[in-house]
This record gives C-alpha cells, sequence and structure tokens, in this order.
C-alpha cells in the first residue's frame, strides 16, 4: 500500500538532475484496457468453477510434500535476497495443512518466528476484512452497493461530471480517486490524525469518471470503513473485532495501533532488509486500509472462512450468496488479464480461479492467495524488503511455484504471426502514466520522472522496463492472441485496450485489476520535456556560473563590462533569475526528497516549507521569464554581438520550458494536502 520506495527514487532522480543537469527517469507501474468497460452493474460477471476440466496432473498436495518443498525454497529464498523472518501459512479441504515460521522475528534478539504467535503486519491485506465488513453490511440492508455513498456519510464526496461515488466503486477501485499520500505512515500514534479526521480533511480530487478507470485507492477503502462505523453504530476497531475475528477465533488479531499491550511482546520487527536498519512500528493513517496485525494461525481462520462460503468452525461470518457474490462480481477492464472483484482481485494461474490480495508497509510485505476450484488458501507474510526488494520475487514466485508443483497447466503455445506481433508492438511503443497516481498537487511531479517507456527491439519484440516484472526476473514477451501477451519466463500477462486502432491503456497481471497505464498527453511527454529540461538546465547554470566567473576575469585584466543603466540592472536581474530557477528547483528537490526519506516527514512536518516554495515559486517561475524577455529587448534594440542575442533568446526558452513544468505539473499552486 506504500508508495514511498518509488516516490522517493524518482525525487533522487530529480535531485541529481537538478544538481548535474543529468540523470534518469524511474519507472513506474504501467495501465492498461482493451474494449470501453461496461458499468459495474452491468459488467459483474459470475465466473463457474470447473473443477474438472482436464489439466495436467501435479504433485499431491500433501503436509509432508509441501513441507519438503518449503524447506528447499523459503530458507534458501530468504537467506539469498537478505530477509529476515516469513510464515507461511496453507489451507486445504477446511483445515490448517500446514504452518510454517521461517528465519528471525527479531534478528538482534535472535527470536524465530512462531507461526502460531509471531504477529506480523500484513498490510493492504487488511482490506479483505474491511470489505468483508462491507459485504456483512451488505447483507443486512444497511448499505446498497450500488447508492450514493454520501447518503451515509456526515460529509459529503463531490460528484465527477455529475456522477457519485458508490460501494460497487470503492470495492473495485473505479470511484477515480488520486492518490493520497499524506500521514499514509508514521511512527508517532500522536503525530498521526484518526482515520475519520484524515477522511474528512481533505477529499482527494477524483481524477476519473466513475466506474470507467481503475486506480487502486487507500482513501476509498478507509471512506469503505468509516461508512461501516457509521451504518452499525459501532467503532471500526469493536466491529471488526465482534463481527469477524471473534467468530473466527482470531484472538491474536487486531486493527488497533499501537496493538494491545498483551500482544506487544509477539510482534514480529520490521527491517528494510535483514542486515539493515529496523523499520520502527508503524502507524496507519487511513487504517482500514492497512493498520491490522495478526499471526499466520489467525489468517489461516480468514482464508478457511472464505474458502468455504463465509463460514469456519461452526462460525458465519457471511451467507453463502454473500460470499459468492464477493468472490465473483467482476469487473473487466481489459479482457484476458485479471480482473477486481468485490475487494479481492483475481491471480489466475494454470487455468486456476485464483482470488487474492497483496499488502506492503516499510516493514512488512504479504500475499494471501485462495484457489477456490481446489479449496486450498496460501498466505505469505515477510518482515523485510530485502536486498534491492528482493521480497517481491520471492513471494511472487512461492505463489507461482506452488501452483506449477500442485496445480500444474499446460504451457501457451498460441503465438500470433511476427509481422503482426511485431506491428501490434509498435502501437505499443512510447510512455505511459499509471492511473495511480498524485493527479493535482506538487507530487504530481514525479510524473515527469516515473513515466513508463514502452519500446520495441530490433526482432520486433515488446521491451519494457526491468521493474515492471513482478517476479524479479528479465521478461521474454510473446503476443499469444491480438494485444494479449505472455512473459515465457513467468506467468504474467500483459494486455491493451484498442480504440479506434489506436492502444489507449495497458497493464499487466495482478496489477491489472487495480491500475492501469494510459498514454502521457503530449504536454507532459517526457520524451518531449526531458531533453528540453536538460537544455534549459544547462543554460541556466551556464549563465549562473560565468556571471561571477566574468566578473573575476574582468577584475583580474582590469576590464569593464560595457554597459550601464538599464542595460547593466537587465544585466544583472538575468542572472540573478537564472540562478532563483535553479535554486527553486534545488529546494523542491531536497524538499521532497526529506520528506519520502523519513516517513514522520509525511504529516506536518514540512507544511511551512512547502508554502514558502509555493510563494517563491510562483514569484520566480513567472517572474524570471518576463526578465529574460525585457533583458532580451534590451539586447536586440541595443545593438549587441550576436552572441549575446543567442543566448538571451536561450535565456528566454529556457524560462518557458521551467515555467511549463511548473504548470502542468503542479508546482505551481498552493495547499499542502497531498
Amino acid at each position: 500500500m506504500c508508495l514511498k520506495k518509488e516516490i522517493l527514487t524518482a525525487f533522487a532522480a530529480m535531485g541529481a538532475l537538478l544538481l548535474w543537469a543529468g540523470g534518469s527517469g524511474f519507472a513506474q507501474t504501467p495501465q492498461l484496457d482493451l474494449p470501453v468497460a461496461a458499468e459495474p452493474e452491468t459488467a459483474a460477471a459470475v465466473r463457474t468453477s470447473d473443477a474438472s476440466r482436464n489439466r495436467p496432473t501435479g504433485a499431491d498436495l500433501t503436509k509432508s510434500d509441501l513441507d519438503t518443498w518449503l524447506d528447499g525454497y523459503m530458507p534458501y529464498a530468504l537467506g539469498d535476497g537478505d530477509i529476515a523472518g516469513a510464515v507461511v501459512v496453507v489451507v486445504k479441504d477446511g483445515e490448517i495443512l500446514t504452518q510454517r515460521g521461517f528465519g528471525l522475528a527479531n534478528v538482534e534478539d535472535r527470536i524465530a518466528v512462531d507461526p502460531e504467535r509471531t504477529l506480523f503486519r500484513p498490510g493492504s491485506v487488511s482490506k479483505l476484512v474491511t470489505w468483508t465488513a462491507v459485504m456483512q453490511q451488505v447483507e443486512q440492508g444497511r448499505i446498497n452497493l450500488d447508492a450514493n455513498v454520501n447518503q451515509y456519510l456526515d460529509f459529503e464526496i463531490p460528484e465527477r461530471n455529475g456522477e457519485p461515488v458508490t460501494m460497487r466503486q470503492l470495492m473495485t477501485h473505479t470511484a477515480g480517486f488520486e492518490e493520497q499520500i499524506k500521514d499514509l505512515i508514521g511512527h508517532d500514534r500522536d503525530e498521526i490524525p484518526p482515520y475519520d479526521d484524515l477522511l474528512k480533511r481533505w477529499v482527494p480530487e477524483r481524477i476519473f469518471d466513475a466506474g470507467e478507470t481503475p486506480a487502486y485507492s487507500n482513501y476509498g477503502t478507509s471512506l469503505a470503513g468509516y461508512i461501516v462505523e457509521r451504518v452499525s453504530g459501532e467503532p471500526f476497531n469493536d466491529y471488526v473485532e465482534r463481527h469477524i475475528f471473534d467468530p473466527l477465533g482470531m484472538d491474536d488479531s487486531t486493527f488497533r495501533q499501537p496493538v494491545p499491550e498483551s500482544m506487544r511482546g509477539n510482534l514480529a520487527t520490521g527491517y528494510d532488509k535483514a542486515s539493515g536498519e529496523v523499520v520502527p512500528y508503524e502507524i496507519i493513517g487511513p487504517a482500514p486500509a492497512g493498520s491490522m496485525t495478526s499471526t499466520g494461525a489467525d489468517m489461516a481462520r480468514f482464508m478457511l472462512a472464505h474458502l468455504n462460503g463465509g463460514e469456519f468452525d461452526g462460525s458465519r461470518i457471511l451467507e453463502t450468496d454473500t460470499a459468492q457474490q464477493m468472490h465473483t462480481s467482476a469487473t473487466d477492464m481489459i479482457p484476458g488479464l485479471d480482473r477486481m472483484l468485490l475487494g479481492f482481485f483475481e491471480t489466475g494461474v494454470n487455468g486456476q480461479d485464483v482470488i487474492a490480495h497483496l499488502g506492503d508497509t516499510q516493514g512488512f510485505h504479504t500475499s494471501l492467495h485462495l484457489f477456490m476450484d481446489e479449496g486450498v488458501g496460501l498466505y505469505a507474510s515477510f518482515n523485510s524488503g530485502g536486498e534491492e526488494g528482493a521480497v517481491n520475487g520471492v513471494r511472487i514466485n512461492l505463489f507461482t511455484e506452488f501452483a506449477d508443483r500442485y496445480f500444474p497447466g499446460e504451457p501457451e503455445t498460441r503465438r500470433v504471426d511476427a509481422k503482426t506481433s511485431a506491428q501490434h508492438a509498435q502501437m505499443l511503443a512510447g510512455n505511459w502514466m499509471a492511473s495511480r497516481r498524485a493527479d493535482s498537487t506538487f507530487l504530481n511531479l514525479t510524473q515527469l520522472l516515473g513515466q513508463t517507456s514502452v519500446g520495441v527491439d530490433a526482432d520486433g519484440d515488446l521491451v519494457l522496463p526491468p521493474g515492471l516484472g513482478l517476479t524479479g526476473r528479465p521478461a521474454n514477451w510473446v503476443e499469444v492472441e491480438p494485444f494479449l501477451w505472455e512473459d515465457i519466463n513467468s506467468h504474467q500477462k500483459l494486455g491493451a485496450e484498442v480504440v479506434d486502432g489506436e492502444v489507449t491503456r495497458f497493464s499487466l497481471s495482478i496489477m491489472s485489476a487495480f491500475t492501469v497505464f494510459e498514454r502521457v498527453p503530449w504536454y507532459k511527454d517526457a520524451s518531449l520535456l526531458m531533453p528540453l529540461l536538460y537544455a534549459s538546465l544547462l543554460v541556466l547554470l551556464l549563465t549562473a556560473l560565468l556571471w561571477p566567473t566574468r566578473a573575476l576575469v574582468r577584475r583580474h585584466y582590469s576590464g569593464v563590462l560595457g554597459f550601464e543603466g538599464r542595460e547593466l540592472l537587465g544585466y544583472r536581474l538575468s542572472r540573478i533569475a537564472a540562478l532563483a530557477i535553479l535554486l527553486m528547483l534545488v529546494g523542491w528537490a531536497v524538499t521532497i526528497t526529506l520528506m519520502f526519506g523519513d516517513l514522520t516527514n509525511l504529516g506536518g512536518a514540512f507544511d511551512t516549507i512547502v508554502i514558502i516554495l509555493q510563494l517563491a515559486t510562483v514569484v520566480v517561475f513567472f517572474g524570471a521569464p518576463a526578465v529574460f524577455c525585457w533583458y532580451l529587448w534590451q539586447v536586440w534594440s541595443g545593438g549587441r554581438p550576436w552572441t549575446a542575442k543567442a543566448w538571451s533568446v536561450l535565456l528566454v526558452l529556457a524560462g518557458l520550458v521551467v515555467l511549463w513544468i511548473g504548470l502542468v505539473f503542479h508546482m505551481i499552486g498552493f495547499g499542502t494536502n497531498f
């Protein structure tokens, strides 16, 4: 649920760019779409489970075989990835098949992971509990999935193009909200406002029409939790304990932050990597979206309840029809890729009907997969990100290799002919931006460095940035049907939406349910703006550096500048303006890098600095081009040499480029919500 790594990387690159007039962009995640998606109420489709379909026979899923396989996979994966510890739980046919702890819950004290006692923070897997609570209220008639959510609230979510937000859209991440990051995660309970205060403090702008575009939203899930609180009359934490945790016997689970005193001794410690720094206990701002703490054993009970139609060990948290509705109502954005359900999303593999959720905080990384046809659940949680984010590859490979071992499928042999495939790949070439993004605030600047570049190699094959692969392996894309590609080195797929002969969206399996990539509009396209920005920075930097350098040279040789009065004023102001632009850009880069370098700064710690920067940016970004234009007029009307005339034109162009970037990426604006 956290974007810190992506944003910090982007701004680190921005800092290098501004300080050294060079740098590299950071590729973020993609976005997809094929035919126009139907409205959620008409797009709801019920998948049919067909456990009898012909599939290759895998290994028998027994405790003995599974434990042997895990003993071969997990210790090596943790050690190679520099990951401290993990818990893995597999359930089958209504029972816990195995629950295992690997590595260390606390590196310093050498405390081993205990699957029954060690408490992990599953991040956004918490959302499944919140969505279960929502469906309980739907079942009881207190929430209508397709009603305007404002009828349940004591504040208002604005309409977009006359369309309100519905609960169905919240559950499918199609309400259209931009990303909200402020107070997402911190370490001091007193510094992070209660989640309902966060909801009311600032409603993120709705940047997409209702039901049209998936854009993962912690705000939307937190809003749903607040609606549960409102319609049930119970505080959210109390509600989930009374109506989900207690009936299922999940005695070691809570959404409270910090956890109750009785549980604190069993908390696993989070780490950047096993050999790295400790991540302090994390307070999740939008609590219903990610604040749960739980053991592997408790999560086994939760999986079993969902696999069994809402019932576990005689206690029912959902009626069978309600659970079926939650597990099968699908919003199909890009055919051939995983779809978003009501809270769960698909992670189909080997022809299996698999529904899932992933979760991340700074210190913990989790995955939950339910093989609905087989009655099998797989849960894994890790307390380190590992070396260069190795944990993501470990957890995805755990899932796919588990599926390949026990529920294998036939290899994909379909191929689109090479000529057509090369043409289709070329249609995807260009820059793209993820639907999950900050769009109306100064953090939109990350989109300049965070655009995803898709290319085509000499053989006509699709080439994507390495960071888009979920497994950490190099991707080798082959087109298996028109505008649907598969990586032959993994199970990942890529699909695209074509409208009027043009690719308008694309995405990749697993993320396609909640994030798509859209074409970057020309006025934000990094392939155009970055070369212009590089050149502008070089002009501004040389202007600022040569000013004192020339003065020192003249002083050394007793030279004179050759003009005075208004011409001298124009000359000096143009140099001051160039320096001011550079200082403003460096100020933004340093400030935002520091904000995301320490999560405690994601609250209001930098609000005053942001306001000062915003005020100064308006003055400098508008004032500098005006000064440059005045200087250009002086130069061209004063009989100055051609070199001075050419440079004055370059200064004007450089000022206009920076002003353009400031406007389109919302550096010019006011407000401390983001």
